[in-house]
């Protein structure tokens, strides 16, 4: 073995979590995922409806008190170093998940989904997102472990992309120039208006299918697009399968309520793209300096719930200077308008 494979399998081995994780607990957290969604289709949204920014709250609050409290069980199980590991990565998932939601509100608005048919396309979208990261994830791992030089391509690729976000303007989404949308167009046949929750209807006798499935392919294509960011940047932190999954799915499922709650907010978010860009250039950083020095987990925690403290309390304080005393606050852009709650899908025609 050479001293290089030596030391980065010293370093996997003494500075990160390592357990065996029996098939039974593979399969009982898989079963687990897989009854929360359900659970949350089948039971709290069984019927269509515009979801208020009241439900919202609950829905976010309730999701990440089940993330945060999965540090408990990570604790209890193996000890405090998987459980700030386990915590570092779902931090930096969901700070960077707020980025992917804004994304999603361009998508949606583009394709004029109809506000009580939404939650249903970003189920199916977080759902295969679950399969995708999970995919994306033991790929990341295998890689590291066979070429330990991988570990400082995923570093340098860390920080360019930090530079990249941090230096981002705002610009916006153009989906109508995205060249998955266009080969969605040209390969499968599609109609240019809703029916209901269909992905796919009938139309003069011939399948074809609604703008919600072209809708569920881009928000699939972004997600992709996201975790070539996100699945690096915690594999920065661990190294064990088990957590840096479970981070990504936990944060993954509150997804669908973060974005009710924050979808039309991105203007207040002004610093974001600053507070993203300092996050993985850390963890870049911390991948590029793993062959000689290993960042404790506590201060990798310390950094990423600091960066995030100051961005947030900074967009607000801007946010608040912004409009005046006197000014009355813009409408919060997730409460229904009347034409949402009274749109025919069969009248609501795709851009």
């Amino acid at each position: 073995m050479t001293p290089a494979v030596d030391l980065a399998a010293a370093s996997s081995g003494q500075n990160f979590a390592s357990f065996d994780v029996p098939a039974a607990v593979w399969i009982a957290f898989a079963v687990g995922i897989t009854t929360l969604l359900l659970l949350d289709l089948l039971l709290v949204h069984r019927k269509p409806h515009v979801i208020s920014f009241r439900e919202a709250a609950i829905e976010s609050t309730i999701w990440i008190a089940i993330g945060l409290g999965f540090t408990l069980l990570m604790l209890w199980w193996h000890g405090g170093q998987a459980a700030g590991e386990y915590i570092a990565g779902y931090l930096i998932e969901k700070s960077l998940s707020v980025d992917n939601v804004f994304v999603w509100a361009v998508l949606l608005s583009f394709f004029a989904v109809p506000a009580k048919y939404q939650f249903r396309v970003l189920f199916y979208g977080v759902f295969g997102a679950l399969v995708l990261r999970a995919a994306f994830i033991f790929a990341g791992v295998a890689l590291i472990e066979r070429f330990d030089w991988v570990l400082y391509v995923f570093g340098a690729f860390l920080i360019f992309t930090g530079l990249r976000i941090a230096r981002h303007n705002g610009a916006e989404v153009h989906p109508e120039s995205n060249p998955v949308l266009k080969l969605v167009r040209k390969v499968i046949p599609t109609t240019t208006h809703y029916d209901g929750q269909k992905l796919f209807t009938v139309e003069n006798g011939r399948r074809m299918a609604t703008p919600l499935f072209t809708v569920l392919i881009m928000v699939e294509a972004t997600d992709v697009l996201f975790a070539v960011d996100s699945v690096p940047a915690i594999l920065a932190v661990s190294r064990e399968p088990f957590i840096v999954l479970s981070s990504n799915a936990f944060a993954i499922l509150g997804l669908r309520s973060l974005y009710f709650l924050l979808a039309g907010m991105a203007d207040r978010f002004r610093y974001l793209n600053i507070g993203l860009g300092v996050i993985l250039g850390f963890v870049g950083v911390k991948m590029l300096v793993s062959g000689f020095y290993h960042v404790p987990v506590a201060i990798s925690l310390g950094v990423i719930a600091g960066v995030l403290t100051i961005t947030i309390v900074a967009s607000l304080r801007a946010d608040r200077r912004d409009v005046g005393p006197g000014d009355a606050p813009p409408p919060h852009p997730d409460l229904p308008d009347e034409e949402s709650k009274l749109a025919d899908p069969d009248e609501t025609r795709a851009r």
